[in-house]
């Protein structure tokens, strides 16, 4: 004994510990960090030359080749390849060891030689990661040369149809990263684990080369032990199978994305020769057929996204700091799952999944077809063995639309220790049914009248500004009741707008291919992006009306998964809200409020303590934040209504008094400097001005729906006003309509009316006014981001200023990124706006509640689909039924309750159903107003 002591005494330091993998990076880590390689395009831009390239990239960003969107056809499909020279040395030490050369993704059919001799076989398939053993083709200590040949388009068909022929960007490249690993001769290969919610924990170990036993230990990510080391002997040929038990671990959710790291070890002769670690979660994941997707014995119901590996000037290549905005926007958006689509990700992105708390579903290639099984059996090995570890992959997708490959599933099966459950996107498939673009209410015997758990893993396919946020609100809560839905995920993450380097840098979503996002390609935030943040919230706030006699509680239901309301943070604020053309306002008074104890799926009370004097305020905000820290959202209520408001806004009396002279055609009437000139023939507002010229408001009010049979103005004096009345015929749907001039200057307008009978696409007035002359708004009520009838939530009352703008949501605006918020469209719980002009501002206060302020008529796609909705003549309207906005592929009207045409009916046409809207308009003199700037 005393001889074996003294023998290990005398080995070298290093040989007492086991020898970690050491890895060389070739190229650089991510999009922001590369390395130049030597380069040759075949075909297309800057081909037929040799030159550098950033590695990694995709070449079309780095202007070679030719830009392919997935549907169009390529004539020039199978020339363009890509061909790389990197020079590179090894240390002198790592002679004796096994060198592998790994490529974490090469689009497509990729060929490597070092020193001129082949690597080995071909590798078919652009997102896996493939590795070659070069160690006998390496010069130690000396200068080698790599080689590979890349092809943009596949020598396999079945790798052109589950990956170049879908519905994205198509590129070529080395776009992730190229590195070198060592390892010892005798190593561990592969490392699968299972650890579950009860504490088991099982590893299967696979070994390359001769070794007597593989030792396990689990430590928490602070680095200590947890329990003690567990063994298992390696036999031949065989993964050594290892066990332990971990009392009462902390589980991995979404919501506490705990994770542990778990060591083994190789050893031989007593010694340990390898080490390889791996950072886990324990969970346990079930589908229980005919009830749910269960995690830690709990019913999941998925609200999540599809997400491409994209960057507008990078293509498929990424980086970590991206992936980790990209998971913070996902959590943001209250969102706990993402769907990997439509091939696996790059690690990191499930590394900040892991770490930040996401349900993934991994998804093997095939978009309308599959792989044939050779190609896709060794690719879909590939991604298990790089991906199986992560906590957060709690399923696999074998194939998208049709693209699958039935021979795969039972290589999933063999392949995941964990024994996740494998599905196929849009198919009846293992008791599961994930058909795309469903309705929402589907048909007999399928769907959420059928017996299978219910989870489309693409639904309310996004385009331009429809879709998403657009009718979430109404599926939603069908998934939320319904128990055999495991809920969804939206199409998709992020407009894929490429930088076209071809095209002087414009940005191009190849028309209506592409911008199908909730956010813009920079991941702007479009309006759905705060819809699906509301209508998403863990915390569900029961509808009601602040009055008198509120004293601070509200309804609340904890939607959460796993975590008590008791865990969270809740705060209120009292906000008096800036006059017209102020910004300024008084402070704010603000506290926090005792998070109340409600367990998940459970209603209860949230009590805030405000003070006694709090029917002052004009809004309350609510905020509830997360264990974590982070913001669930912030609601709001109003307390002062428009008729408050504007009592305090309009002034009525004036230096003198209203008058009105009249001629065959017209209506004059005068006040305080202010002339409104109305026609006899038509009712409507004819000019405007006043001592600085003229207001260029005209031709209202205009009923957006509906007979108008107008029939003749009349005219009085009622005290220092002039009262005008527009006179109807019995087909008209006004009942009233009078106008009101102030010796202030001001002018009030009250019209009764009543929509179309049963069903109308619009209800409301307009007037017009030039959109040349426009420069921005001021406004109080619900903002900053303009509504539809199936997307209300997602704003906040409050005064919001705005600059104009033209954006149409999703369309790149030449070469820039549009604007957001956009500027026009509707905008609900209006209470009064300012229009900042090239010439005098135009103020007008409502004091009716449930009033739709429309601006403008937005700028639509030349090919919208469903997503232009009808807008009302004129430009400046005062509505009050708007229209719902559709997706790509469904009609608003498929999309659920809200997304129905406005109903309204009464047979008796009893006035007081009539809807009523005053408005006020102050059109005395005043400066002009300096340009707005957005806000939220």
């Amino acid at each position: 004994m005393l001889k074996y002591l003294l023998a290990i005494l005398l080995l070298p330091l290093s040989q007492l510990h086991a020898q970690r993998t050491e890895t060389q990076l070739l190229s650089g880590p991510d999009k922001d960090h590369t390395v130049k390689w030597q380069f040759y395009c075949t075909a297309g831009r800057n081909s037929g030359k040799w030159t550098t390239i950033p590695v990694p990239s995709n070449w079309e960003l780095q202007g070679f080749g030719k830009y392919n969107y997935g549907h169009a056809k390529d004539t020039a499909r199978g020339k363009e390849k890509g061909l790389y020279k990197y020079q590179f040395k090894v240390p002198a030490n790592w002679q004796g060891k096994v060198v592998n050369i790994v490529f974490d993704g090469a689009m497509t059919d990729t060929e490597v030689k070092i020193n001129g001799q082949s690597a080995g076989a071909m590798h078919q398939g652009s997102y896996y990661r493939f590795r070659y053993d070069i160690s006998k083709l390496l010069k130690y200590g000396k200068t080698n040369l790599l080689e590979a040949t890349v092809a943009k388009h596949s020598a396999n068909e079945s790798v052109n149809d589950a990956e170049r022929r879908g519905d994205f960007w198509l590129f070529g490249g080395i776009f992730r990263p190229v590195f070198l690993e060592a390892l010892p001769v005798a190593h561990i290969s592969r490392a699968a684990v299972d650890a579950r919610a009860d504490g088991s924990f099982k590893a299967s170990v696979t070994i390359s080369g001769a070794a007597d036993e593989a030792v396990g230990q689990l430590y928490t990510l602070g680095g200590q032990k947890v329990g003690g080391e567990f063994r298992a002997a390696v036999a031949a040929g065989s993964p050594a199978q290892l066990q332990a038990t971990v009392p009462s671990p902390q589980l991995w959710t979404p919501e506490t994305p705990n994770r542990y790291r778990v060591t083994f070890t190789l050893r031989r002769g007593g010694q340990p020769v390898h080490t390889v670690s791996k950072t886990i979660g324990f969970r346990t994941v079930e589908l229980r057929e005919r009830e749910g997707y269960y995690v830690n014995g709990v019913k999941i119901k998925f609200k999540g996204v599809n997400r491409h590996s994209f960057w507008p000037s990078s293509g498929r290549t990424t980086s970590k700091a991206l992936s980790i905005i990209d998971v913070n926007l996902m959590k943001d958006m209250n969102m706990n799952a993402v769907r990997m689509s439509h091939y696996p990700p790059d690690d990191h992105f499930l590394a900040a999944c892991d770490s930040l708390g996401l349900f993934v579903f991994d998804e093997v290639a095939g978009w309308h077809a599959a792989y044939n099984t050779p190609t896709g059996t060794k690719l879909t090995e590939e991604m298990v063995v790089k991906d199986e570890t992560h906590p957060s992959i709690i399923g696999w997708i074998n194939g998208n639309e049709g693209g699958h490959n039935f021979d795969l599933d039972p290589v999933l099966d063999r392949m995941d220790l964990q024994k996740r459950p494998v599905v196929h996107a849009w198919q009846v498939f293992r008791g599961t049914d994930t058909q795309h673009y469903i309705n929402y209410d589907y048909g007999n015997g399928t769907h959420l009248h059928g017996h299978n758990v219910v989870f489309p893993t693409e639904f309310l396919h996004g385009l331009y500004d429809g879709g998403h946020g657009a009718g979430l609100e109404d599926y939603w809560e069908q998934m939320w009741r319904e128990p055999l839905s495991a809920g969804g995920f939206l199409w998709d993450f992020s407009d894929a707008a490429v930088v076209r380097t071809d095209k002087g840098g414009i940005l191009d979503a190849d028309g209506d291919h592409g911008p199908d996002g909730i956010l813009g390609p920079y991941r702007e935030k479009e309006g759905s992006y705060f819809t699906i943040k509301e209508v998403w919230s863990p915390v569900f706030f029961e509808r009601r009306e602040i009055t008198p006699a509120f004293d601070g509680t509200f309804r609340i239901q904890n939607r959460f998964t796993y975590t008590n309301l008791s865990a969270c943070r809740f705060t209120w604020k009292l906000a008096q809200l800036p006059t017209p053309g102020s910004s300024a306002a008084p402070a704010a008074r603000t506290g926090s409020i005792t998070a109340p104890s409600i367990a998940p799926t459970e209603y209860g009370p949230l009590k805030l303590p405000l003070p006694a004097d709090w029917a002052q305020a004009d809004v309350l905000y609510v905020t509830a934040t997360d264990p974590a820290g982070r913001e669930i959202y912030t609601w709001s209520w109003p307390i002062a209504h428009p008729a408050q408001v504007a009592q305090r806004l309009v002034p009525t009396t004036g230096p003198g008094t209203a008058r009105l002279t009249e001629t065959d055609s017209l209506y004059t009437a005068t006040a305080n400097g202010v002339t409104c000139t109305f026609s006899r023939r038509t009712g409507l507002l004819r000019q405007v001005r006043n001592a600085q010229g003229l207001i260029p408001l005209t031709n209202g009010p205009v009923l957006a729906e509906g007979e108008t049979a107008f029939e003749g103005l009349t005219q009085q004096q009622d005290g220092a006003n002039v009262v005008i009345d527009a006179k109807f015929g019995k087909a008209s749907r006004y009942q009233s309509l009078q106008w009101t001039v102030y010796p202030s200057g001001w002018v009030r307008m009250t019209a009764k009316y009543f929509p179309r009978d049963y069903d109308f696409a619009l209800a409301g007035l307009s007037f017009t006014y030039p959109e040349k002359e426009v420069k921005g708004i001021q406004w109080r009520g619900d903002g900053p981001y303009r509504v539809w009838k199936d997307r209300m939530k997602g704003t906040n009352l409050g005064v919001w200023t705005k600059a104009y703008n033209n954006t149409s949501t999703g369309e790149p605006d030449g070469t820039q990124s549009p604007q957001y918020p956009e500027f026009k469209g509707y905008y609900s719980n209006f209470y009064w706006l300012t229009l900042q002009t090239t010439g005098q501002p135009l103020t007008i206060v409502c004091d009716q509640e449930d009033v739709y302020l429309r601006l403008f008529t937005p700028r639509f796609a030349a090919k919208p689909y469903n997503t232009a909705p009808a807008f009302p003549s004129g430009n400046l309207s005062f509505m009050h039924g708007i229209t719902p906005i559709g997706t790509k592929s469904q009609k608003a009207e498929n999309m659920g309750p809200m997304g129905k045409t406005n109903m309204y009916y009464d047979y008796s046409k009893d006035p007081s159903y009539a809807k009523e809207i005053t408005l006020y308009f102050d059109f005395t003199a005043k400066p002009a107003a300096t340009k707005a700037v957005g806000k939220r």
